[in-house]
């Protein structure tokens, strides 16, 4: 029998109003977490590392991941000042690995992390779920941003609906939207104002799909060999959603994608973050497949499930139910684990959490950030802790047999 999955949750520091105690009552034994407070391409200290460390071992957990050390767009956009950047990555991964920290998540996404349009979606129990809905955000792009040449980008159909949407809103609706869009980055409360947003999109005016690619590549090839040396493994997140959105490029949005950057770079160093709610989102994307084909570069799973629409939109699902067939992918994570055992690698342990939950129960009395309810989390966790209980018992019983 294989070794459970490590057990995580992800916490944003102490100003998370969801307490490590808290957490431990989820069963969770390893902490995802970042140092948000420190701006995206500075150098993260030692000193300010092991203080977050302490704190989180005080507590009974360990440091399982970092998510994420955020990548300066200087570094996406490619342009004279990545080096610099690149150099002070660089530097922060030798400092966690000084400190013990050995796995790193991050995403290659331009100006906006996850993007969704609705962030209290209730659902027919009355919970309250994170939602992307299609017409909704083209009647941003095109009404509300009117990003130049937008319109090309939508067919006459989208265009409509867009349209239909849009004069369903009140100006309270229309800020709502527009905030909710503009949101920053996962942990912080900033919010882009409108000309903000434009003037980042205009930085990528040059920057399509291939050129953002290409950007991504020589990140990897300049910092994955200090990466191997220091026994760090890197793992980047998939696009959410996974297509284009507001005229900028995917670069990890599919199977082929995450191939293409495996490859840049051969090395166990340069991975994967497989995390079925981005990658679900898109009907193309055999989950259990790219497990099969990449399993060996997956250091860090986010298993969520998601509700896909025939109009693009989707919501997020219960954890178990939804798009994406979490039985087949947890088997395909146990068969990896297996193959890990069998070529006598020691990372079969791997790191999962929840990812985003629903708002349950007392979660509608606390602020928390957007999908990161405890009560939520709690009982995705749970879940999948006896969805892959479930299918060992299976494997190992047929095995026995």
């Amino acid at each position: 029998m294989v070794p459970d999955l490590e057990q995580t949750f992800r916490w944003f520091g102490p100003a998370d109003p969801v307490t490590l105690n808290a957490i431990k009552q989820t069963g969770a034994s390893g902490i995802v977490t970042a140092l948000h407070h420190i701006n995206c391409g500075d150098v993260w200290s030692r000193e300010e590392i092991r203080q977050r460390k302490v704190i989180i071992e005080n507590a009974g957990f360990n440091w399982a991941v970092v998510e994420s050390v955020n990548i300066h767009e200087s570094i996406k956009i490619g342009n004279a000042q990545r080096d610099k950047y690149i150099d002070n990555y660089i530097q922060t991964l030798q400092n966690l690995a000084q400190e013990g920290i050995f796995t790193v998540c991050y995403n290659f996404m331009p100006v906006l992390d996850w993007t969704r349009t609705h962030l209290d979606h209730r659902l027919a129990n009355g919970a309250s779920a994170l939602l992307y809905n299609a017409p909704a955000l083209a009647a941003f792009d095109l009404y509300i941003l009117e990003r130049e040449n937008a319109f090309n980008e939508f067919s006459a159909e989208q265009q409509t609906a867009a349209k239909i949407y849009l004069e369903g809103l009140s100006d309270n609706d229309r800020t709502l939207l527009t905030n909710t869009i503009l949101a920053g980055l996962p942990g912080t409360d900033e919010v882009f104002t409108i000309a903000e947003f434009k003037e980042h999109l205009n930085k990528y005016s040059g920057v399509d799909a291939c050129a953002l690619k290409e950007n991504l590549f020589y990140f990897l090839r300049a910092i994955i060999p200090y990466a191997e040396k220091l026994g760090i493994k890197m793992c980047i997140h998939p696009d959410d959603p996974p297509f284009p959105i507001l005229g900028l490029p995917r670069v990890a949005s599919s199977l082929n994608d995450l191939t293409d950057i495996a490859n840049c770079y051969p090395s166990i160093a340069n991975g994967i973050t497989l995390c079925t709610g981005s990658l679900g989102a898109s009907g193309a994307n055999d989950i259990p497949q790219i497990i099969a084909e990449l399993g060996e570069k997956i250091h860090f799973l986010h298993l969520r499930n998601v509700a896909r629409q025939q109009d693009g939109s989707f919501y997020e699902a219960d954890h178990l139910t939804g798009s994406v067939d979490m039985y087949a992918v947890m088997k395909a994570i146990v068969n990896e684990q297996v193959a890990r055992k069998n070529a006598g690698r020691t990372d079969i342990a791997i790191p999962v959490r929840p990812d985003h939950g629903h708002k349950l129960l007392d979660d509608f009395n606390y602020d928390t950030y957007p999908g990161y309810s405890v009560i939520g989390r709690l009982k995705g966790l749970a879940e999948l802790r006896g969805l892959e209980m479930g299918v060992k018992r299976m494997l190992y019983d047929g095995l026995r047999e």
